[in-house]
């Protein structure tokens, strides 16, 4: 009877913890066959570590039950929902359960807030601290930070934790404040501020003494909900951009709204999941960081607004062909990096390479990069740029007629009959 217990708050908390995607995560529904080994189950999620290793993670919430009405949340307070908490024991047992049969290499918690932040903070440290001194457990756990705790929660979260987050939720203030009047984006502010400050004074410390104990070790990161409010891209990157300057994020996640109510401050049930829009803007959270680009390059007052069709790198070259042709064979690896269809690690092994000798359209293949789009933008011996002087549209629709891409039936708005 408490096994079907828990196991039904495994499914209601697991299930509302699936909107929060900002630990790189996706629902798994893989089941176990007959002679097979291990079964997902609820909650089971799967995150990439910097070096690019896969691990399962147990992703739920604490309760589901939450003081706030926030329009967008499936959990808030008017929703007419199964409501169901967990107890601290019971999440520790789960963790080290499901750790033991090999299903999990961590966990992720969240929570609705019961009570008070102080109150909702105090657990989920206390899930923490149980699994690292009574059981010793070393995998991976990231907490969410409860907006409103007080700082000594906070530390002792940093201190057990390896990655601490705080949704920003909506990415505007005015969006905020219609869909969610009784939040303020300072509250979300001051344990960012906070987490960083401690991130830095630590790091510092542990130069003098080696036994100071880490914070965080994984630091912080933020999510933000898109298509509820009606933000631009311009105004999404500018609010990404500010957190990853002022408070050192190590990512902002994005997660398109997928709608749960008839609200009318909100897009229907029934409208589309903007998922196209996520990944648009994930390839620009990663041209920001990684390729260099500046966030006025990609979107701005003139273009507010990412391109569905194609990738930001790809919108910025048609946007500034003059920058074009880019000579492979004598420009500097920031140039290169910039070209449609060649990646970071592309442009290292052509820079490596070249030193060499001439490199020809040939050798770019060998490499592992595609014609397709290249060969508008560059030139390399053998080999001038095709159709470099036509218009931007036209280079544009070539590209895509030779594309295939996932998305590309959402773009086909011709009608079909079979």
């Amino acid at each position: 009877m408490a096994d079907d217990r828990i196991k039904e708050k495994l499914e209601i908390l697991a299930d509302a913890a699936k909107y929060d995607v900002s630990c790189s995560s996706s629902g798994s529904d893989r089941k176990n066959k007959k002679g097979g080994l291990g079964n997902t189950g609820a909650g089971i999620c799967h995150t990439y570590t910097e070096d690019g290793r896969c691990v399962s993670l147990l992703k739920i919430l604490l309760t589901n039950h939450c003081i706030f009405d926030c329009a967008y949340c499936v959990s808030r307070r008017s929703n007419d929902i199964k409501r169901a908490a967990f107890t601290v024991q019971e999440v520790v047992d789960l963790t080290i359960n499901f750790y033991r049969r090999n299903y999990i290499e961590g966990l992720f918690l969240s929570s609705g807030i019961f009570k008070n932040a102080d109150y909702t903070m105090e657990r989920l440290v206390l899930i923490a601290k149980k699994l690292r001194q009574e059981h010793n457990f070393n995998g991976y756990i990231h907490l969410k930070t409860i907006p409103g705790a007080s700082d000594d929660l906070l530390n002792e979260a940093g201190l057990y934790a390896d990655r601490l987050s705080v949704n920003l939720e909506i990415p505007t203030e005015t969006g905020l404040k219609l869909l969610a009047p009784e939040k303020n984006r300072k509250d979300m502010d001051v344990p960012m501020d906070y987490l960083k400050n401690q991130i830095i004074r630590t790091k510092e410390e542990k130069k003098i003494f080696r036994s100071t104990p880490k914070f965080a070790p994984a630091g912080q990161s933020t999510q933000m909900i898109i298509g509820a409010s009606g933000e631009s891209d311009m105004h999404i990157m500018k609010t990404a951009d500010h957190y990853y300057t002022e408070y050192n994020l190590k990512r902002v996640y994005y997660s398109g709204y997928i709608p749960i109510s008839n609200d009318k401050r909100l897009p229907g049930l029934g409208s589309d999941v903007p998922v196209i829009r996520e990944n648009r803007l994930y390839q620009s959270d990663w041209l920001l960081r990684f390729y260099g680009f500046k966030r006025d390059e990609i979107v701005n007052e003139r273009h507010p607004n990412l391109d569905l069709d194609i990738d930001p790198k790809l919108g910025w070259a048609l946007r500034n062909l003059d920058q074009f042709p880019v000579d492979i064979n004598r420009a500097p690896y920031e140039s290169i990096v910039r070209v449609p269809g060649i990646g970071v690690t592309s442009a290292k092994k052509i820079v490596a390479a070249r030193r060499f000798g001439a490199l020809r359209m040939e050798h770019l293949q060998k490499i592992g990069i595609s014609a397709n789009k290249v060969r508008y933008f560059i030139s390399c011996q053998g080999f001038v740029p095709l159709m470099s002087d036509r218009p931007a549209e036209m280079i544009k629709h070539y590209i895509l007629a030779a594309s295939h891409t996932k998305y590309k039936k959402v773009f086909n708005q011709q009608l079909t009959l079979f």
